[in-house]
């Protein structure tokens, strides 16, 4: 079965999981684009053989779209996301799932009335080859309970544009999550250190800072967000439990020696650092429901707590406190307690 896909947002990352899901993934085909600006969508949907709609509620009304892929702007997430719901479509969605915690409810709601899980989660770091080795070692029990966890996500640059609570609506937010799936544990408290700033930011902005978790087990994760840090992306994770701990791979790159130095090329941006993971994230949503499955990556939960646990990070930095997260308990249809 072919997976016929509608896409509605067709900026830069729109157009390239057109460009996967056409090029890379097997049996899904790009049938439907729109875009608030319709020469965009135009020329997204060009060589594809794809419709362009007006708007997002047509394109997921067309009958020959079977699933919807959401890569439009963040606040619109929510709409596109319950007309998906309510006409019984598979729909994944970039993160966030919404910008505020009440609409991430509603479509948990939603979903849950409809009985069957329709909603995929776009947080990729769960597709990363070193982070699911990470999970494997973890739920072995071969280095014991885990006590501490050690993150660091680094970027060289930002725009004049980058604001301060960014670092973690937009940075943070893909360790929050692939944490709270590492540890099978919950995030419940949070608060921000920032230090020295340095030189190299816009003066708007507080970088870097420093972010401590509490998982409700006891855990404590320290994470350093540093997006002008200059010399490239660089994301570590180091998971330290009873008797030993697990460290998340750099990416393979070969070794230089020349002129009395020794050498490994750093990435420089987040697309060649999670390709593969964002490959293999589509592969498996598209075989999913090829096979008439529910979607098996993130749920709309998640998309939940990553809302409420940014924007308790946020409220964290601005006010110099700890912050509990205050979640609501988890539903039974995903896997909460009865």
């Amino acid at each position: 079965m072919t997976v016929r896909v509608g896409v509605i947002g067709a900026g830069w990352i729109g157009q390239e999981h057109i460009r996967r899901l056409t090029d890379v993934v097997t049996g899904a085909r790009v049938t439907a684009v729109t875009d608030i600006d319709a020469e965009r969508a135009a020329q997204a949907a060009a060589g594809t053989g794809a419709r362009v709609h007006a708007d997002g509620a047509a394109l997921i009304a067309a009958d020959d779209v079977d699933a919807v892929l959401v890569t439009s702007w963040g606040p619109t997430h929510a709409e596109h996301v319950l007309n998906a719901i309510a006409a019984g479509k598979p729909v994944f969605c970039e993160k966030p799932l919404a910008t505020a915690a009440e609409d991430c409810l509603r479509i948990v709601e939603a979903e849950t009335a409809h009985g069957r899980r329709l909603v995929q989660v776009g947080f990729m770091r769960r597709y990363d080859q070193g982070y699911r080795q990470m999970k494997e070692v973890l739920d072995s029990g071969r280095i014991g309970e885990p006590l501490m966890v050690h993150c660091a996500h680094r970027n060289p640059t930002v725009p004049e544009s980058y604001t301060s609570d960014m670092a973690a609506l937009d940075t943070a937010v893909h360790e929050i999550d692939v944490l709270r799936w590492l540890l099978d544990d919950e995030i419940v408290s949070v608060q921000v250190v920032t230090p020295r700033s340095t030189s190299k930011r816009f003066a708007h902005l507080k970088d870097p800072q420093i972010m401590l978790f509490e998982t409700a087990k006891g855990i404590r994760v320290d994470l350093e967000v540093f997006v002008n840090c200059q010399y490239g992306y660089d994301i570590q994770c180091e998971a330290v439990g009873d008797t030993g701990l697990v460290r998340l791979p750099d990416p393979s790159a070969v070794g230089v020696r020349t002129a009395g130095q020794h050498s490994t090329q750093v990435l420089t941006d987040w697309v060649g650092r999670f390709a593969d993971a964002f490959d293999t994230e589509f592969r498996e949503w598209i075989a999913n429901l090829a096979a008439g499955n529910e979607p098996t990556g993130p749920t709309a939960w998640d998309g939940y707590a990553a809302t409420v646990i940014t924007s308790s990070t946020v409220e964290a930095l601005e006010s110099g406190h700890v912050v509990a997260t205050d979640l609501k308990p988890r539903p039974v249809f995903y896997g909460g307690a009865a």
